[in-house]
């Protein structure tokens, strides 16, 4: 993910569609923070992988969980609408117009997503080892 947007645009795509799932179940609110915290953590280690030092890493740290933020509220445009469409241009493609399949097949997998993320009950996505629809 540190390398650049588009390496990471994907999974903070994914992330957000889980974390609002999540958001639904006010009782499963830690669950949220948890994921959240599994996913800095996650950046940290990779950032020191490939040889960040400690001096950037909080900064990289902190432009990343802006950037998530920002995508959360993004992210939560009803499928099929224009604003979701330009967050998915803005992150996934960087501004730039897409390929019309291209954009209407992430479009149709961000749907299909959050229906099966719908289907699913919060204690049982949490618990999950995959994403609804993912072969075991």
């Amino acid at each position: 993910c540190v390398t650049g947007v588009q390496t990471c645009a994907l999974p903070i795509l994914v992330l957000a569609l889980v974390l609002h799932r999540i958001d639904d179940d006010p009782d499963q609110a830690l669950a949220g923070v948890e994921l959240t915290e599994l996913f800095v953590a996650d950046m940290d280690g990779q950032m020191r992988q490939i040889g960040f030092g400690d001096m950037v890493v909080g900064k990289q740290i902190g432009r990343m969980v802006g950037a998530l933020g920002g995508r959360l509220g993004a992210y939560r445009a009803p499928d099929g609408s224009a604003a979701l469409e330009e967050a998915l241009v803005r992150n996934l493609w960087r501004g730039k117009a897409p390929p019309a399949e291209g954009l209407a097949h992430v479009m149709a997998a961000v749907a299909t997503l959050r229906a099966g993320l719908a289907a699913m009950p919060v204690a049982d996505l949490i618990v999950a080892d995959r994403l609804p629809g993912e072969p075991a």
